[in-house]
């Protein structure tokens, strides 16, 4: 036991005072008996005896009562279990992803947790409130509430980690309690390894009880017709048992098209076929799971021509005016000495083909075209300088041009799955007519080859970056040296080779992706661009390039939809925007990562817990009853003890 003030104990000595008094009611008299009193000397006997007794109780229950008061004054206490960390700092952190949209037994999982906070944290209690993109420091319950009312859902996913880095980072003379509120998908070990075991940290996982659920994971053109888009709609199936689903298309909010969709399998395809002209819609489907992956943005911008030329001799070079047609193309062939390099910026797609040496002029030159979203087909020369086109290949990446094998080899396999073959082949061919070339160069390259020959060296590889393409052949494809020309294969390769997916295809820029986006436009120096869409708008970060201007959207749009590019009040191109799909499968809970880690059902037990564990039992209080019960007991023996 301890006192909150033993300085008081020292008025113990005061009980002195009580016994002086008794002792001095004692004095023992002679007594002298009379004759007419004689008679009663037995009856006086047993008085006295009394009166001992009495008096002997009263100093008990004074002396009782008097140390009571005493030590009430004290303030006695026990001490808590963990009063040590009784100052400690509470920090909660709330997951609000996409996920937590899901529903449990009392609703959405934020919704719900959300209303127990508010319910039962309490009033007096500072903690700071930490979302996936908010941050409430050193508040209290009344000073949150209309924040966590408000609270929406987030685009941005819950990375605990970098929540936990915060809480580290906001430095605190003591120590910490933190509360994590989440679902637990997509929670990883290396999001809670970090965590220090004496901050004492708690988490809440609310379950969801329907974990079925459908997204839309992406739109795309599957095949290109005179007059119109075949649209191809990818979806995906997480759990078990699904219902029919109905699913439609919206061009600019009008319905266009509609179907029911039976699960089969867990992937999902169907096809629509739009007119070929320009698009501002999306997909959306209707399912009982969650519902920010039901739609899916889209743009598709007015059929430009691509802009393609190839650099080298006329009549290696007669094959691509076969592919790149006048109705889609604006392609054009020049020497290396007729070369004008004002054109180079203004083109889509440059081809080398089979230049002996790059100059150092046109190095520098498509080095700067690159990094503005051009893509660059290279195609040796039997005569090509190795180290001059090695040195060219190394701005770009770790591929390189080793020595020239003079063997036949034959291409057999596709790497199907390989953006450049997206949406070309319906089934997976095994058996086809294989093309071959005579000489190729060993090419070392640590990028997934597009096409391979049969010994599993590379002949076309693609140096992909966010923005733009470099393919590289590994050996000439004249017809002296490969009947590669003959080959069903080169149409659609050099096809999407040329085509520059920010403008021809489907426009579906995810959220958060930190992608730069080339608009074609040429603006002023003092210029803006600024993005719009029919609720919100935004400035993004911008960089302008000659006749293009480069785009950064880092976190924004912060809501999915269709939006539109303005110069002031001129329109320039539309632009859709969609929220990643990461949070989209619910059968991800990783409840094992918080295994090691304190668990509770919901807030209140953890207030209760830390309460309870926290608080010293105050005592002082039964000290005060017991005084009082002994100030009655001096009363009654006064009173009824004669």
């Amino acid at each position: 036991m301890h006192f909150k003030h033993p300085e008081i104990l020292y008025f113990l000595f005061l009980l002195i005072v009580p016994i002086l008094v008794h002792l001095f009611q004692l004095r023992r008299f002679k007594t002298s008996y009379f004759t007419n009193v004689r008679f009663l000397k037995e009856l006086a006997i047993q008085t006295r005896k009394s009166s001992k007794i009495k008096k002997r109780l009263l100093l008990a229950t004074r002396l009782l009562l008097l140390t009571c008061v005493i030590i009430a004054f004290a303030q006695p206490f026990f001490e808590a279990k963990d009063s040590k960390n009784a100052t400690n700092e509470m920090y909660i952190v709330l997951d609000n992803s996409f996920s937590m949209q899901a529903k449990g037994k009392k609703g959405e999982l934020l919704k719900r947790a959300v209303q127990e906070l508010l319910e039962n944290t309490p009033e007096n209690t500072q903690f700071s409130l930490l979302t996936n993109t908010e941050n409430y420091w050193n508040t209290d319950i009344k000073a949150s509430k209309s924040g966590l009312q408000n609270l929406n859902y987030s685009a941005t996913p819950f990375e605990l980690s970098s929540i936990l880095a915060k809480i580290k980072a906001h430095k605190s003379a003591y120590k910490k309690d933190i509360v994590i509120i989440t679902d637990a998908v997509g929670l990883a070990e290396k999001d809670v390894k970090n965590i220090d075991f004496e901050e004492k940290p708690y988490f809440i996982i609310p379950e969801a009880e329907q974990k079925n659920n459908v997204s839309i994971d992406s739109v795309y053109i599957n095949q290109t017709l005179e007059n119109f888009y075949e649209i191809g709609v990818s979806l995906s199936a997480y759990g078990d048992d699904f219902s029919p689903i109905s699913t439609a298309l919206y061009n600019q909010n009008k319905l266009i098209a509609k179907t029911i969709i039976n699960f089969d399998a867990k992937k999902k395809k169907i096809n629509f076929t739009i007119p070929k002209e320009a698009f501002h819609g999306y997909v959306s489907i209707e399912d009982n799971g969650l519902t920010y992956d039901n739609k899916l943005y889209f743009s598709i911008s007015k059929n430009k021509k691509t802009n393609v030329i190839s650099i080298g001799e006329p009549e290696k070079n007669n094959f691509l005016s076969r592919i790149y047609t006048p109705a889609e193309f604006n392609y054009n062939n020049y020497s290396i000495s007729s070369l004008d390099y004002n054109s180079l910026e203004k083109q889509n797609t440059i081809i080398l083909n089979e230049l002996i040496e790059i100059p150092q002029a046109l190095q520098t030159t498509l080095k700067a075209f690159v990094s503005k979203g051009g893509n660059l087909v290279i195609i040796p020369s039997e005569k090509t300088s190795v180290s001059n086109f090695n040195s060219f290949l190394g701005n770009f990446g770790k591929i390189q041009f080793n020595y020239l094998k003079t063997e036949s080899k034959l291409i057999t396999k596709i790497n199907f799955d390989h953006p450049l073959f997206s949406g070309v082949f319906e089934n997976k061919i095994t058996n086809f007519q294989y093309p071959k070339t005579n000489s190729s160069f060993a090419v070392s390259s640590p990028y997934p080859a597009v096409l391979s020959y049969e010994d599993q060296s590379p002949f076309v590889t693609e140096i992909q970056s966010s923005v733009s393409g470099i393919t590289i052949f590994s050996a000439p494809i004249n017809s002296v040296n490969s009947n590669f020309q003959q080959s069903p294969l080169i149409v659609p390769l050099f096809y999407k080779i040329a085509q520059n997916n920010q403008k021809t295809g489907v426009n579906a820029l995810t959220i958060g992706n930190n992608q730069p986006y080339f608009v074609d436009v040429l603006l002023t120096k003092d210029a803006i661009l600024e993005v719009k869409g029919t609720e919100d708008s935004f400035i993004p970060i911008q960089q302008i390039l000659n006749n293009k201007v480069k785009l950064t959207f880092n976190d924004f749009p912060e809501t999915a939809g269709n939006y539109s590019i303005f110069d002031k009040k001129e329109w320039v191109e539309n632009l859709s925007f969609n929220y990643k799909r990461t949070e989209s499968d619910l059968s991800q809970v990783n409840t094992n990562v918080v295994s090691d880690f304190k668990t509770a059902d919901t807030i209140s037990t953890i207030f209760n817990t830390l309460q309870t564990e926290r608080t010293d039992s105050q005592i002082w209080k039964w000290f005060v009853i017991f005084a009082l019960l002994f100030l009655a007991l001096e009363m009654a023996i006064i009173k009824f003890v004669k």
